[in-house]
């Protein structure tokens, strides 16, 4: 069983910055790509960021500059560092991973509001 738990989610001011992240747990042998997506209320899920067990790294293009994304493959950890935030960023963030299949987190929420 894997288990992916998101923290780090809150009320932010727009413009201030949040830090996510996300330990993987349970039966794991080797992660490959880990990553974030986020949903807006009324909207689809869509991708934030990915990043591979090497390093690579792929963003969405509206988080291009403002979003950092890094892991720590021995803590199985996956982290969303995100800056000037805008009310457009508010939404749930669930993080991924891919091992054998798809795991997904809960989901935290992040809400940007002034």
């Amino acid at each position: 069983q894997v288990q992916l738990v998101e923290s780090g989610g809150g009320l932010v001011q727009p413009g201030g910055s949040l830090r996510l992240s996300c330990a993987c747990s349970g039966s794991i042998f080797r992660i490959l790509d880990m990553g974030w997506y986020r949903q807006a209320p009324g909207k689809q899920r869509e991708l934030v960021a990915t990043i591979t067990s090497g390093g690579s790294t792929n963003f969405a293009d509206s988080m291009k500059g403002r979003f950092t994304i890094s892991r720590d493959n021995a803590k199985a950890t996956v982290y969303l560092q995100m800056n000037n935030l805008k009310p457009e960023d508010t939404a749930v963030y669930y993080c991924t991973a891919r091992l054998t299949m798809d795991y997904w987190g809960k989901g935290t929420l992040v809400t940007v509001s002034s």
